[in-house]
C-alpha cells in the first residue's frame, strides 16, 4: 500500500525539507519535490546554505527541458513531477495542493507548516489522500533542531 508522511506542526518549512532532504540524500534515495514555484525557488536557494559542511546535489527543473546529464541529480525539484526523470522512490510535498503524478511514488511526504491557512490546506490533502486509497501516517514536528 502507498504510503503519506504526514508531517504537521512545522515551524519552518523550507529549513525542515532541507533536512528530510539529507536524510533521504544520506540513505541514497532518489527524491522528487513539488509545489509552486515560488517556494521551489526558496527551497532551492535554501539547498545551497543551510548547511555550510555538506551539499545536497539537486537540480531546479521549471521551464526549458534539462539537458540529460542532469537527470540522474538524486533531489529534483519541480512543480511537475511527472517530469522528473528514472526511477525516484520518494516524493516531498511542500506544496499547497495534492500534488499531480504522486501515483508514480510509493511513498510521499507532505510537510505542512504550523500555519493557519496552511494546516488548513493540509486537512484537505489529507482527506483527499485518504480518500485515494493512501495509508496516511500523522507525525506531528516538535523539534526542529538540526
Amino acid at each position: 500500500m502507498r504510503r503519506v508522511e504526514f508531517h504537521h506542526g512545522i515551524g519552518n518549512k523550507l529549513a525542515y525539507a532541507c533536512r528530510l532532504l539529507r536524510k533521504a540524500h544520506r540513505a541514497g534515495a532518489k527524491v522528487a519535490v513539488t509545489g509552486d514555484l515560488a517556494t521551489l525557488q526558496a527551497l532551492d536557494r535554501e539547498l545551497w546554505t543551510f548547511d555550510d559542511q555538506e551539499f545536497l546535489p539537486h537540480v531546479l527543473a521549471a521551464g526549458a527541458p534539462l539537458p540529460e546529464r542532469m537527470h540522474a541529480t538524486p533531489i529534483w525539484l519541480s512543480p511537475d513531477v511527472a517530469s522528473a526523470p528514472g526511477e525516484r522512490s520518494i516524493l516531498v510535498n511542500v506544496g499547497r495542493d495534492v500534488p499531480a503524478g504522486m501515483d508514480r511514488f510509493e511513498r510521499l511526504f507532505d510537510l505542512v507548516s504550523s500555519e493557519p491557512d496552511d494546516r488548513q490546506e493540509g486537512r484537505q490533502r489529507w482527506k483527499a489522500y485518504a480518500a485515494q486509497g493512501w495509508d496516511v501516517q500523522p507525525h506531528e514536528v516538535k523539534d526542529e533542531a538540526r
